[in-house]
């Protein structure tokens, strides 16, 4: 059962949409008139196609038309950006972007064909995705204070860490927990996350933040340990794991991947608001939310379009500051 804020917050988001149904029939009342596309930069099968097929079947009954996912890969997530930034901006053609594109990328990327800021309107921010500091069982830790204490240990021999690429959300996340305690690590970069983990477990790389699709059946079977999460609060996949904030005793730490859902900035305002509106009613679904969470995601009721905004350039400041200290601005 929903508690009383729990349904308070359903109410309202009910009510929300509603009124923004009224006034997008008022201010814009074909839209919409045909299929709405919402483009992918990541396969079908991945974490982030499996949620929007979610809230997809449930968009499409509440705007009356079918909603489909069109998977364009590569490109840095730019093909799908840019496939959106070229269509017709009447609100059919939306697209999922996430940090490594429109916080990470503006700093790292020398030419990212696309200005998510000045071409896109956040439509929702629906979920976020923590990463899960995760070491070979035969380390002698048990905490993420135990690790930072056993690589401050190690200076002579530094301690090893994985992830999939200079500038990758898992390298900025370990290089952040560097600088904040002063600790040396070697980087191993990898091209893909199974072989990277697959490394952690056999001994040939200490440890690394792991994404928790990949992680959290070796962590199960006793194949991984696992520290701390990258989260400001604890996964409901992982009861036990402390937050990286509360495990390292650094209030405030958080480095999460997130999804955002984006229209054309030129999208006529009633149709931003009716998206927003109802991707804020859907994903307060509580059958929903289980279900993003049972994949080691954290649902996100989402914060007004303005406050998508601010966190996106919150973000975007955090992560490049990090970018241009590791000397990576332009370099990819």
């Amino acid at each position: 059962m929903l508690g009383k804020y729990g349904l308070g917050a359903a109410l309202f988001a009910a009510f929300a949409s509603l009124s923004a149904q009224a006034q997008t029939q008022a201010a814009a009342p074909n839209w919409p008139s045909r299929t709405i596309t919402i483009v992918l930069p990541l396969a079908a099968g991945s974490g982030m196609d499996t949620i929007v097929r979610l809230y997809a079947d449930k968009l499409s009954p509440a705007l009356g038309r079918p909603v489909v996912i069109e998977n364009r890969l590569g490109g840095r997530q730019m093909i799908a950006a840019s496939a959106v930034a070229k269509a017709e901006p009447d609100g059919h053609t939306l697209v999922v972007l996430t940090s490594s594109s429109l916080a990470i990328g503006p700093t790292l990327f020398k030419d990212m064909r696309v200005n998510p800021a000045k071409e896109f309107v956040p439509i929702s921010l629906y979920v976020k995705s923590p990463f899960i500091l995760v070491v070979n069982p035969a380390m002698p830790v048990k905490t993420a204070a135990d690790f930072i204490a056993h690589a401050k240990a190690q200076m002579a021999s530094p301690l090893s860490y994985t992830s999939l690429g200079p500038g990758s959300p898992q390298h900025l996340s370990m290089e952040l927990v560097k600088s904040q305690f002063g600790v040396p690590m070697t980087h191993v970069p990898y091209t893909n996350t199974p072989q990277s983990v697959l490394d952690v477990t056999s001994g040939h790389v200490s440890g690394g933040f792991a994404e928790a699709g990949a992680s959290l059946s070796l962590i199960r079977e006793g194949k991984l340990r696992a520290l701390a999460v990258s989260s400001s609060q604890e996964l409901p996949v992982l009861p036990g794991v402390a937050p990286f904030a509360e495990a390292g005793k650094l209030p405030g730490f958080e480095a999460v991947s997130w999804h955002v859902l984006l229209a054309h900035a030129a999208t006529p305002k009633p149709i931003v608001d009716r998206l927003h509106a109802e991707m804020k009613r859907i994903m307060a679904d509580k059958e929903l939310t289980k279900k993003v969470a049972d994949m080691g995601l954290l649902p996100v009721d989402t914060p007004d379009v303005d406050g998508i905004r601010q966190y996106i350039a919150s973000e975007q400041e955090k992560w490049g500051s990090l970018v241009r200290k590791l000397g990576l601005e332009g370099s990819q």
